[in-house]
């Protein structure tokens, strides 16, 4: 479990192809402090396992579902990385609940700059928009933001300048993919308000026929 705010920006230090899977290196001194053989650490939003730790660099292996379902197949060595360890029991939730499961990909269509910060806006896949509500939140590479304007297809969201300096999202440029991860408590709600009206329709369809009772 993560919360969305990234403690480093990490640097991937080689990608090693194991056919069906690869092998990352990542360099990150502060999440690698505390690091240990089977912990989580969130690149780029993806919940990674470490295999080890050395010299503050560690290796994630990626699987192939994985490599194709998000954007850590497009990282070579040398591309920066957002990382943030699993949260602690007890530390406070500065952003919002993140699993670190990737939903989708979305590819960046517009960067316009103001004063103080940045506004993005991101295309999506349709049978993510639905989860995607204005005032919302929504992970994009690892970064819980908050969205501005959510459509079928796209969503906005404004970047202040701490966020566009120690996070990829400052260096992301137009066309380029980002993971997404939705908010997991819109899934849930769908699931449940989807069940609980399945199930008032069957007890309608199964309800007896007044007249059959009565014959």
């Amino acid at each position: 479990m993560f919360t969305g705010i990234v403690e480093e920006l990490g640097e991937v230090t080689a990608v090693t192809d194991l056919g069906d899977a690869s092998r990352l290196r990542l360099r990150g001194p502060l999440v690698t402090k505390d690091a240990a053989h089977g912990d989580s650490i969130a690149v780029n939003g993806v919940c990674l396992t470490v295999v080890e730790n050395v010299d503050g660099e560690f290796t994630a292996d990626v699987m192939a579902e994985t490599l194709r379902r998000t954007g850590l197949g497009d990282l070579t060595p040398g591309s920066p990385v957002n990382l943030e360890r699993a949260l602690a029991v007890g530390a406070r939730l500065g952003g919002h609940i993140v699993q670190g499961h990737v939903d989708g990909t979305g590819t960046l269509l517009e960067r316009t700059p103001a004063e103080h910060w940045e506004v993005l806006r991101f295309a999506l896949p349709r049978n993510l928009a639905r989860y995607v509500v204005e005032k919302g939140s929504i992970t994009v590479d690892g970064v819980s933001l908050t969205v501005v304007e959510a459509g079928d297809e796209h969503f906005t969201v404004s970047l202040i300048p701490t966020t566009l300096a120690l996070t990829t999202l400052g260096r992301r440029t137009v066309g380029e993919r980002v993971n997404l991860e939705v908010d997991v408590l819109a899934k849930y709600v769908e699931r449940l308000v989807g069940a609980g009206l399945a199930d008032g329709i069957g007890r309608v369809a199964g309800a007896a026929d007044p007249g059959e009772v009565a014959g």
